[in-house]
Parts: C-alpha cells; structure tokens; sequence
C-alpha cells in the first residue's frame, strides 16, 4: 500500500512538471509571437536567404544610395542608429553634391537624422562599406543598397547581425523589385500593411495615368525629348533615356525610341540637333540645369534647332535622382509628364496638390512647399520661358 502511495506521488508530481513546462513552454512561444521575436528566414532581393525576428529591431542602420531612403518609407525613423555623412546636413566636411536638390526622405526626417552618428561616408564616391563604423553605430540590423552577394555575407558575417539587401529595378518606383523591397522592409518592421498600402498607391495612380491616356491615337502623339536624366550627379541636355519608364506609363511618344539606350545614356550633339528639329515638347529635369546654363551662357545657339525651344515648349520635371532615385518624385514626374504632353486630359490635377498627396502616403507629410523651395528645385513645376530662366 505504502509503495502504491508513493508511486502514486511521483506520478503526480511528474505530471505537475509536465503541465507546468508546457505552461512555460506556450508562454514563452506566446511572448515570443507577441513581441516578433520569432525568427524566420527571408530572401532579400539579391537572394541571399537571412534569418530574422520580426518587428524586433530597435537599431537600424541603412548603408548605400538609396537604402535609407526606402527605409523611411516603411521603418520608424527613431530607430535609425547611424546615418552616412551624405545625409548628415550638420557635417561640414561630406559630400554635398546633392544638397541643393530636394531629397523628401532627408527632409522629412533631418532633425533626427542629423543627430547621429556615422555609418559611413555615404555618397557616389563611396562603394563599399565601412565595417568599422557600422559596428560603432552598434546596430541589431543592416539595411543595404550594395547588391553583391558575396560582400553582403561577409559584411554580415563580420558585424553579427542580420545584413538585407533591397533592390528596385529598372522601372525604379513601377518596378516589382521595387514593391518586393518594400514589401520585405514591412516584414522585417511589422509594417505589412503600411508596405501593401504604398505599393497599391503606387499601382493604383500607374494605372489611373495610362486609364486616362490608353485611347490616344500615334497620330496624334506629340514627340517628346526628356533630358538632365541624373547619372551620377553629372548630367546636361544630352542625358536621355530611351525607355523612361514615366513616358511608358503615360502613353508618351519618346523622339529618342530606337537609338539603343542603354538606361540612361548621352547622345552625340548632332544626334540631338537632328533629333530637336522632331521635338515638340522638351521636358528638363531640374537637377541638371546648373550644368545646362553655363553650357547655354556659353553658346546660345545650342537649341536653336529645337522645336520646342523656338515655340515655348519647354517644361521642368522636379528632380529626381539625387543619391539614387526620389521614388516619390518619380511617380509626381510621371503626372507632370502625362499633364504637360496632354493637359486636355489633366486638367483636373494640380501639381501642388498631387505632389502633397504623394508624399503624405509615402512619408506622412505633405511636403510640396518644401519641395518647390530648394534651389534646383526652381520654384517646383513649370513651363518655362526659355528667354528669360537661363538668362
């Protein structure tokens, strides 16, 4: 009987063991789920597959042009650890190519960007990494625009935690590397549907601009040239593109289609003379008249064979590539663009308010004042009058 009691004792606390690790066991896969510390395994968008917890991160870091930028449009930026010098407005000594062109997501965040400490040197000068300096930010994630596969594994192999590569693609802000990097950016924040939310935006105002311009007979198309196209902050009037992406998606009639472009690229001057004599509309990207009016100043003859230029047709687009692509930009151009070449079938939109529209989705502010009051920003939209703005 004594031996029956006693068997009957330790069944009993085993049994209140087992109970109570299962307890423990479910609560902390609870806790774990709640606070996104369940780890998973993602594949950033160079294919590298990177074990992560999301919603866990409370010290990012962004290296390379262009990751900070995408970061701000889904990531908290109180969470950003480290800044390159590039976008560090309170440094002195940096790269200061772009700081006369607006940057939204620099803007936007400047007061708490400014107050941190370097990751880097950032800028187009600077293409690799600095290890160093990123482990001194003391961050617990790397987001990257340095799309190599062996460097981002021994970067991460040698800071110790997760490095994720994003890419955007050709067609930058229609492109879908573009939404899958904002996609797996709200994965990795527990921001899913701020990242569904942007990337419907985006597909929603594409759609909506080639809705209104599907109908337009080639006849009836007028030819387009679009010039100052950034590349690598050095551009000018022969700067084009034969395949830009804002032209496809609005319907537009490209005079340079068929020259074999490679993404942005220049032509040869008497390719443009040539082509300039078939231009009725030019559009000019801002960033690039701080090179083309000291050319103008220079020879004022060099548009005197553009159609546009002797009838008025000359238009400025807001910048936008500065440390890469403003992707907020890219989409308010692509508007621009649809308006100026068939403003019969956009009257309905105003420049400023579209543009407030815009950033208010992708970076919560509305940010057309600020825009249109940089220096090569000029004021913001515009047809301008060629006898007077490069005077």
């Amino acid at each position: 009987m004594e031996i029956y009691t006693n068997i009957k004792k330790i069944l009993c606390l085993v049994l209140a063991l087992v109970m109570v690790c299962s307890m423990a066991a479910c609560t902390v896969e609870e806790t774990a789920e709640k606070s996104g510390e369940k780890s998973v395994t993602v594949t950033d968008m160079i294919g590298r597959q990177v074990s992560v917890n999301p919603g866990s991160y409370k010290r990012v870091v962004c290296i390379g042009a262009g990751a900070l930028r995408m970061y701000s449009y889904i990531g908290d930026a109180s969470l950003v650890c480290g800044v390159e010098d590039i976008d560090n407005t309170s440094l002195s000594e940096r790269p200061m190519m772009f700081d006369s062109v607006a940057r939204p997501y620099l803007i936007a965040n400047e007061e708490a960007y400014t107050k941190l400490p370097s990751c880097g040197v950032g800028g187009p000068m600077a293409q690799t990494a600095e290890a160093e300096k990123i482990l001194s930010c003391d961050p617990d994630i790397v987001i990257s625009e340095y799309e190599d596969v062996d460097k981002a594994n021994a970067l991460q192999e040698q800071l110790g935690v997760p490095v994720i590569t994003l890419s955007t693609g050709a067609k930058g802000v229609f492109d879908q590397a573009f939404y899958g990097s904002m996609r797996l950016l709200g994965q990795i924040f527990g921001q899913e549907e701020k990242a569904e939310t942007l990337v419907s935006f985006i597909e929603t105002e594409a759609a909506e601009i080639t809705s209104r311009t599907a109908n337009i007979a080639d006849e009836n198309k007028p030819s387009v040239y679009i010039c100052g196209l950034g590349n690598w902050g050095t551009t000018n009037h022969l700067m084009t593109a034969e395949n830009y992406i804002s032209f496809q998606i609005a319907n537009v009639k490209n005079v340079v289609s068929g020259l074999s472009i490679q993404g942005v690229g220049e032509i040869e001057d008497e390719k443009f003379v040539e082509l300039s004599q078939q231009t009725d509309i030019m559009i000019m990207d801002a960033a690039a008249v701080k090179n083309i009016k000291p050319l103008y100043t220079e020879d004022p003859t060099m548009f005197d064979t553009s159609k546009a230029w002797q009838s008025g047709e000359v238009y400025l687009q807001m910048a936008y590539n500065a440390y890469y692509t403003n992707f907020e930009i890219a989409l308010i151009n692509t508007w621009f663009i649809a308006k100026t070449v068939y403003p019969e079938l956009f009257q309905d939109i105003d420049m400023t308010a579209k543009t407030n529209q815009v950033t208010k989705v992708f970076l919560g502010q509305e940010m057309a004042e600020d825009i249109f009051a940089y220096p090569s920003s000029f004021g913001g939209y515009q047809k301008i009058d060629t006898a007077t703005f490069f005077g």
